[in-house]
């Protein structure tokens, strides 16, 4: 990736490839300065996340919020809160059920970095799509995950294994990394032959992915010290057209 990133090379990769990486050194280029001014007070709301008591796996390494807006160009607008749901055939390890999660903090939904990203991506996500197929609105989810890694127990960011979110197009964002080894995210064609992999690994470090096109699934991460609190919390956005 060179110096001079725009939203246009991102775009050219995703067009080219079905999915682009973008380092977060230019993310923060990318995004208007309030994005990564109020960065700290946004990345700190991840250490108040509820278990996701969903997992079918009994695993109890996830901790999540979830919020649903709407993206269009009028701008951002939060939806009522919502179930997440996804069918079984893109998640046949939790699909299948209304899965309700704690909401996002009223000051993290109307947070100016989060709302920075979610223009970032409608602007990016609006480009790639043909006009004659751009929704009115897009439907948006956002996740907030922690996965934490313990002695005896990894943390599976996709528990699921390799797969697509049954959306158009998905943003995966790092927030931060603690005491973690692993977590390489690798992307598949629909043959689900390897096309690229590489690890998110500083804050804004960002993974642009078009889910009609490809597979994409992430190693577990293991603690690096397994005497200290170990997790990677990530931002997932999803766009679907209604």
């Amino acid at each position: 990736m060179s110096s001079s990133e725009t939203i246009d090379s991102i775009a050219s990769r995703v067009r080219d490839s079905g999915f682009a990486f973008a380092a977060a050194e230019q993310m923060a280029k990318l995004l208007p300065i309030i994005a990564t001014t109020r960065w700290p007070t946004f990345a700190n709301s991840w250490n108040d996340l509820g278990v996701d008591a969903y997992m079918a796996d009994n695993g109890r390494y996830r901790r999540r919020r979830f919020s649903v807006f709407a993206a269009s160009a009028h701008g951002i607008a939060r939806k009522p809160h919502q179930p997440h749901y996804q069918s079984r055939d893109y998640n046949l390890l939790n699909g299948g059920i209304e899965r309700w999660f704690e909401p996002f903090l009223d000051e993290i939904a109307n947070h100016p970095s989060l709302h920075a990203v979610l223009q970032f991506c409608f602007d990016l996500f609006q480009g790639l799509t043909p006009p004659s197929q751009r929704p009115a609105s897009w439907h948006v989810e956002c996740h907030q995950f922690r996965i934490e890694a313990r002695v005896g127990e990894q943390g599976h960011p996709t528990p699921e294994g390799l797969h697509r979110d049954g959306v158009d197009w998905v943003l995966v964002m790092l927030i931060t990394r603690e005491n973690i080894a692993e977590g390489v995210t690798s992307i598949h064609d629909s043959a689900r032959q390897l096309l690229g992999r590489f690890t998110l690994t500083q804050p804004m470090d960002s993974a642009f992915v078009d889910d009609s096109r490809v597979y994409h699934g992430v190693t577990p991460v293991v603690p690096i010290d397994p005497a200290q609190p170990a997790y990677r919390d990530v931002l997932v956005v999803t766009f679907r057209r209604e």
